[in-house]
């Protein structure tokens, strides 16, 4: 393991667009149900929907954290429907796979959707044995990414040191209460982040490429074992 990266002992994943390429455009399906959902909901044309749908995310972390609390969306409904979408645009990855199966210590998904969906992205992608556990936005009792009370939730759950774990993300907003909390942190800069930020002394390695990056750390002296 690179010298850097030795004392880390979980590596924690998000799921869209980081385990898979942002050029897949799955989220573009979700991007697109939600705005039905919400179009349906208010009885608006798309375009007052998208406004309403971009509003809550920024305001409130995730869209659907902004329907809870403005309109007391129930939250199963709303997933069950933003995540009926088409799979066949992901592809199983067999060297993403074995990077992920080789990394010394634990494994976790911590994303804002749901298990199930995330459990059919893993599936596809061929990743479905390689993780302990998905810490979804159930988990985090509906305060997701970026709040800082979801971070501490997860390692409250798994018994997570900060210090000796990794974070990996495509939404640099998303690394800034992880590195507070004094996790290592690792963007994936593939294109999917959506809101500009010029402050990135809270990213420790920049990547365009997950699975290559996780190869070359790996290649760097053989991996230890536990």
């Amino acid at each position: 393991m690179d010298a850097a990266l030795s004392h880390i002992d979980t590596w924690i994943f998000d799921l869209d667009n980081t385990l898979y390429p942002a050029s897949a455009n799955l989220f573009a399906q979700i991007d697109s149900r939600m705005g039905r959902f919400i179009g349906d909901m208010f009885g608006c044309d798309p375009d007052e929907a998208r406004r309403i749908q971009k509003q809550y995310f920024f305001e409130h972390g995730t869209t659907l954290a902004g329907l809870m609390a403005e309109h007391g969306v129930d939250p199963h409904e709303f997933l069950a429907f933003v995540h009926d979408v088409e799979m066949d645009v992901l592809e199983h990855d067999a060297p993403l796979a074995a990077a992920i199966a080789k990394l010394p210590g634990r494994k976790l998904v911590f994303t804002n959707a749901d298990a199930p969906y995330a459990t059919k992205v893993l599936d596809r992608l061929g990743l479905g044995t390689h993780f302990e556990a998905i810490h979804d936005v159930h988990a985090t009792s509906y305060r997701p990414k970026p709040d800082p009370d979801a971070y501490r939730g997860l390692c409250d759950a798994y018994a997570l040191t900060p210090a000796s774990s990794l974070f990996v993300e495509d939404m640099a907003r998303n690394l800034k209460p992880a590195k507070a909390i004094g996790m290592t942190t690792v963007w994936i800069d593939n294109g999917s982040e959506q809101a500009a930020d010029t402050d990135r002394d809270f990213i420790d390695f920049t990547v365009t490429d997950l699975g290559r990056w996780l190869e070359q750390i790996l290649e760097t002296q053989p991996c230890p074992t536990r």
